[in-house]
């Protein structure tokens, strides 16, 4: 006969080695399954992450100006005069896509007060117009273009209007303008960026917007859009047009201290809040030409200009719309095609290879020890928002990410840093050494800081960036150490150091 201690011993064996099994399993998991850090607010949504990511966004200026060789029109214009006979919306998309860029945004409506679709509560619009007979749609047209390349489309209903004659009269403009919106956000499928500004002539009637009703109006219509303005509430205007933003530049700020159309606020707008309430990010608008419609006297800006541009919106944090006006014929004329081609083959020149991915990284500390999840490995891997090098909390003292050659010396002059916005806004003050020397230091990074180096190119073995200041524990998601051959600021063409 079994012995029953025999079997009321094997089982209290079992399951003691079962116990212990899954003791270090847990303290496995306890180990190397490290928790993210608590985000620090406020955060952006995810409709403002994708339009941060998209770098650069692309404007169209387009309409009765086009055909009077002016910048704001009177609102007297015959529609008449409108007339782009060779219109070509897939070679606008088509340059775009070029570029790079994946959202494109319309002026249907200037301050003229011209509508570029057949709005059911106006005829100055091209029903007047002789191309396609009074049959035409501009708005269509491109979106039927930009959907398929794969595209988005944005809108701009400009606020102020020099034709209609309820501009003046609160309520009767406010239903005719909200009239306007409802058709554009309804009639066209997915908007992704509609534009509001201030912009007024001085000697313009006094008018109150009900832009709280209209942005209220949009958001029951499109939930996924962005709305920009001054104000946001989604993107906020940079406060100029020359496509730069502060050295030190906030996606955060506080919206009660904004209002649409006040200039007071521009250094505000330019550099944001680091105890701001609101995730409100900045856009740069700056067109490639001198004007923001098409001049047949007017030629398309530099590559070294354009290229400045980016380094100081981008670069800075914020996402850069680049106006590029159709002409007369309804077409991007040749010269801005080849400019936005180069500037984009540039940029990919530039950022295509990156000297610190072949480098040994080290950091100060990391969250959850090695094998955490954090580790300053993720610096270098393909995703520049979701993985990031974290410190340890515990460390209080300044933190350090290094990059060390492991074969000759890293040859650049441009430093790009990123930060895992996803989790918050959080540095506020950094320094870059190389082999000991500083060569750059600022405030804020955002979704992208860029440097290019005001010596010009760095040789250098070790590379090291300190986080000095920060709301919280800072998160680095991307570190590039990159060579610009279009930079060189000591008059030394930067491949004669090179090679």
């Amino acid at each position: 006969m079994a012995n029953p201690f025999y079997y009321s011993y094997s089982y209290t064996i079992f399951l003691l080695i079962s116990l212990h099994v899954a003791a270090i399993a847990w303290q496995e998991q306890g180990t190397f399954v490290t928790t993210p850090p608590l985000p620090i607010l406020p955060l952006p949504s995810y409709s403002q992450l994708k339009w941060q990511q998209r770098e650069i966004i692309m404007f169209f200026h387009f309409g009765v100006n086009t055909f009077t060789d002016s910048e704001w029109g009177t609102g007297q214009e015959n529609p008449a005069i409108f007339d782009p006979k060779g219109l070509n919306a897939a070679q606008w998309i088509d340059t775009a896509v070029q570029a790079g860029v994946s959202l494109v945004v319309l002026t249907a409506k200037h301050h003229d007060g011209f509508c570029l679709w057949p709005s059911k509560y106006t005829d100055h619009s091209v029903i007047g117009s002789p191309w396609k007979n009074g049959h035409g749609d501009v708005i269509q047209e491109l979106v039927n273009a930009a959907k398929a390349r794969g595209v988005d489309v944005g809108l701009y209903l400009s606020p102020w209007d020099r034709h209609d004659p309820r501009y003046g009269q609160n309520k009767a403009y406010n239903e005719y303008y909200m009239a306007q919106l409802q058709e554009l956000v309804n009639k066209y499928g997915s908007i992704k960026e509609i534009w509001f500004d201030g912009a007024k002539g001085s000697n313009a009637p006094n008018m109150t917007y009900d832009f709280s009703d209209w942005f209220s109006l949009v958001k029951e219509l499109q939930s996924s859009i962005n709305i920009f303005s001054d104000a946001g509430p989604d993107v906020r205007w940079v406060g100029n047009e020359k496509g730069f933003a502060g050295s030190t530049c906030w996606s955060t700020i506080n919206r009660t201290a904004l209002s649409i159309g006040n200039g007071s606020i521009v250094n505000y707008l330019n550099k944001g809040d680091p105890k701001g309430t609101d995730w409100l990010p900045p856009e740069c608008d700056v067109s490639i030409r001198t004007g923001w419609f098409w001049h047949k006297s007017q030629s398309p800006k530099q590559l070294d200009q354009l290229l400045e541009i980016y380094y100081n919106s981008v670069g800075r944090n914020c996402v850069l719309l680049l106006n590029v006006p159709p002409n007369t014929a309804g077409l991007i004329s040749e010269s801005d095609v080849q400019r936005v081609i180069e500037f984009r083959k540039a940029i990919d020149t530039i950022f295509s290879s990156n000297w610190a991915e072949k480098c040994a990284i080290t950091a100060s500390s990391q969250r959850g020890g090695k094998g955490g999840g954090f580790g300053p490995e993720n610096v270098v891997d393909g995703d520049h928002l979701w993985t990031y090098w974290a410190p340890s909390d515990e460390y209080k003292e300044d933190h350090w990410i290094e990059f060390k050659s492991l074969n000759g010396p890293l040859i650049f002059n441009v430093v790009r840093i990123q930060e895992a916005i996803g989790l918050g806004q959080r540095i506020r003050l950094h320094e870059i050494y190389a082999d000991g020397v500083r060569i750059a230091s600022g405030t804020t990074v955002g979704h992208k800081k860029l440097y290019r180096l005001e010596k010009g190119v760095v040789q250098a073995f070790c590379v090291r960036i300190e986080i000095i200041g920060s709301r919280a524990t800072p998160l680095i998601s991307s570190v590039g150490l990159h060579f610009d051959p279009f930079w060189h600021p000591n008059g030394l063409v930067p491949w004669q150091v090179v090679h």
